[in-house]
């Protein structure tokens, strides 16, 4: 009985130590091409991946993006994702990795596995069910969190208060515009599209939303939308309190 008691005791130790470690960590950075694969972003998974960091607070750019003075000096301050891939003939397994700058791992997941015929489906399965093995961790930047309970269903969880700062009626917001640089060809990912330009390179992550023709985006530096007004697609984000749209052509 001992002897079980401190297996549980030191597994629950480990749990807490990673988490420790991931708190000490602000960006992410997720390559545009996982090892397994034969394409950028090829399922999906990249961009899936991604964003799915990004949901737990993360800060997360892709490794051929433009990066951040304070990670593009010191790549130390950034943990790497990883997916290993262990497929057997009948099952698709994908395990969660996150490295630090010298390769050591600080967090492994579960394996998520799919039993789907098709690839896109059966792989954006085990991925979905490998982020389903860290659920319980919950990124708060420099602090030493644990990992979260079950909430009783009768409680209520607290809503965050969002502070926002009122902009008096006769003051408008400034508006940088842009001119489109070139035609984008939009290709079909799990949750959305990726733009991609003629090199080809991926210009921008549009991650479906519940209105038409209105999408979260992301270049990998600059997180925004794209909405589409007057016939006209626009992508929109804030840079240095300005609001800058800069229009896309886009071909879907």
């Amino acid at each position: 009985m001992k002897r079980y008691l401190f297996i549980i005791l030191l597994a629950c130790s480990f749990s807490v130590q990673a988490q420790s470690n991931i708190n000490s960590y602000k960006y992410l950075i997720v390559p545009e091409k996982f090892s397994f694969l034969k394409q950028i972003n090829q399922y999906g998974l990249n961009t899936e991946t991604k964003a799915s960091f990004e949901a737990k607070g993360f800060t997360v750019y892709f490794d051929n993006a433009e990066l951040p003075t304070e990670i593009a000096t010191d790549r130390c301050k950034a943990l790497t994702v990883d997916i290993l891939e262990k497929n057997s003939m009948f099952v698709t397994n994908l395990t969660l990795v996150l490295k630090d700058c010298k390769g050591t791992v600080v967090l492994k997941g579960k394996e998520g596995k799919s039993r789907e015929k098709e690839y896109n489906t059966s792989y954006n399965a085990a991925l979905k069910e490998a982020f389903a093995s860290i659920s319980d961790f919950h990124y708060v930047v420099g602090s030493t969190a644990e990992v979260s309970t079950p909430t009783p269903a009768t409680a209520t969880t607290p809503v965050p208060e969002v502070k926002t700062v009122a902009t008096p009626a006769n003051q408008p917001v400034a508006t940088e515009a842009k001119q489109p640089d070139g035609l984008l060809y939009a290709q079909a990912i799990a949750n959305g599209y990726q733009l991609i330009d003629a090199a080809p390179k991926i210009v921008l992550t549009l991650l479906k939303s519940s209105a038409t023709d209105y999408f979260i985006a992301s270049n990998g530096s600059v997180n925004g939308i794209v909405l589409k007004k007057n016939g006209n697609w626009f992508f929109e984000y804030y840079k240095n309190n300005v609001l800058v749209s800069e229009q896309l052509s886009i071909k879907f």
